[in-house]
């Protein structure tokens, strides 16, 4: 149980860093995010849970293609903020867009045989 409170704890804390740097500096923000803190301490919680190198490895590669449909919230939020749109329509449609983007990636990647 504690365990989970660590984990629970070291997420929580590295959320609210990046957002606290991000209301000072967004580029800075920006930089922390992009970082793939979650996905590493998500592999980290994964190999001392399990020790599974193959159930690690395809974790790894299974974010690797999600990572990809997920990038264009980053260029369309920002296109609607700058048109007028309101913040919460803008990620709604940002969140919209990545859905269709998994779905597609995922059906893509099924013709050439990758399983996620």
């Amino acid at each position: 149980m504690i365990y989970l409170v660590v984990k629970t704890a070291i997420s929580a804390i590295i959320i609210v860093v990046v957002s606290e740097v991000a209301r000072r500096s967004a580029g800075l923000g920006a930089l922390l995010a992009s970082l793939p803190l979650v996905a590493v301490l998500s592999m980290i919680w994964l190999w001392r849970d399990t020790g599974d190198a193959a159930r690690t490895a395809s974790y790894s590669q299974a974010t690797f293609w999600y990572v990809l449909p997920s990038l264009p919230i980053f260029l369309l939020i920002p296109v609607l903020l700058k048109r007028g749109f309101a913040f919460w329509p803008a990620l709604a449609a940002g969140c919209a867009l990545t859905i269709v983007l998994y779905v597609g990636m995922a059906a893509l990647l099924a013709r050439w045989d990758v399983r996620l």
